[in-house]
């Protein structure tokens, strides 16, 4: 044999073994719907991917199974996934903040390009306690998971403004618990980011009802939270709107932001694409203050370490369900 052909060959035998641990990951499969005004919501053959360093996976990146993702807390029914923050292992209770990302049928995360567009998702709050974040965001990340070793479908290539595995643009849509939320924009300029972002949190606003257990929007019943990335062009403002047994709500907006690339580069972000990434966790550095305790929420420092929480709240746990995005208005029509 030539040594073309030879290398020829190798090269072949390569891909397929890549191609062969790319596939034997379990993927469990997620609902989600794309939608325009004209032609209505269309489903997605789309499925969730835990991200590589996940702990207690028994499986290595790009070989789990259902099994694994049960072990790290993470389980679907069609259009719903549900994350527990604790999980048995090794015969005791451990923190297992799972992390996953939503992918398509042809193995790359899927890109959601929301610039003048919406995204909603029916969430379930009501086991999320003080101290806790139940996170619906997008990141910046690459379509293929950035050449590492099982690409996107083995959840390579995470990053974030906070600069976890590298600077990104980043967009929280929700970070959350029972009592306290907040929706923020955090653009990046290269590797310069705005750390802290703008957000906006009802309780600190003065609505300190909005939000809450027996609340305007009751957080201990599902409902519909649905976020509009207004501008043609460019992005002017970022709406919030919830919807709870038919009622509507008005739940703020952002209209400007300072730091690297502000709104215009979180448009533009946007524009390119972004990576929806759905995550459960608490903070043993500042216990979640910043989202829930002072002025920004009624939580206490004490009741939300992670120690309390997992004394008393062992059971901790969000669903995010009927995730939908498209043009503005299409995702709750009908």
């Amino acid at each position: 044999m030539s040594f073309k052909l030879l290398y020829i060959s190798l090269l072949g035998s390569l891909l397929a073994s890549v191609a062969v641990a790319q596939s034997s990951e379990q993927h469990p499969p997620l609902i989600t719907w794309k939608c325009t005004t004209s032609g209505g919501c269309v489903q997605q053959n789309t499925s969730v991917v835990l991200d590589k360093d996940s702990k207690y996976a028994r499986g290595t990146a790009g070989s789990r199974t259902a099994d694994d993702y049960a072990a790290m807390g993470v389980s679907t029914e069609a259009d719903a996934v549900t994350m527990y923050h604790y999980v048995q292992s090794g015969g005791a209770l451990n923190p297992a903040s799972p992390r996953i990302y939503l992918l398509g049928d042809d193995g790359n995360y899927v890109l959601m390009s929301l610039l003048n567009q919406e995204l909603s998702v029916d969430v379930d709050y009501s086991q999320v306690p003080c101290g806790e974040n139940g996170a619906f965001y997008l990141s910046e990340m690459e379509l293929d998971g950035g050449g590492a070793s099982g690409g996107a479908s083995a959840g390579q290539g995470y990053c974030d403004a906070q600069c976890q595995g590298f600077c990104c643009n980043e967009m929280d849509v929700l970070e959350a618990n029972a009592k306290a939320t907040a929706f923020t924009p955090h653009s990046c300029s290269g590797n310069n980011c705005d750390k802290s972002g703008c957000g906006y949190n009802p309780y600190a606003s003065g609505q300190r009802n909005l939000w809450a257990t027996g609340g305007t929007v009751d957080t201990t019943k599902k409902f519909t939270v649905v976020t509009g990335f207004v501008g043609s062009g460019s992005l002017t403002q970022i709406t919030r709107t919830y919807i709870q047994n038919g009622k509507q709500t008005n739940g703020g907006s952002i209209s400007s932001c300072g730091g690297p690339g502000g709104l215009p580069g979180m448009g533009q972000a946007l524009g390119r694409g972004m990576v929806l990434a759905m995550s459960i966790w608490n903070d043993a550095a500042q216990q979640m203050g910043w989202l829930d305790s002072g002025n920004n929420g009624p939580c206490s420092l004490a009741e939300s370490t992670p120690a309390n929480i997992q004394a008393q709240h062992p059971d901790t746990h969000v669903t995010f369900s009927n995730i939908r995005w498209g043009d503005i208005g299409s995702t709750t029509q009908g």
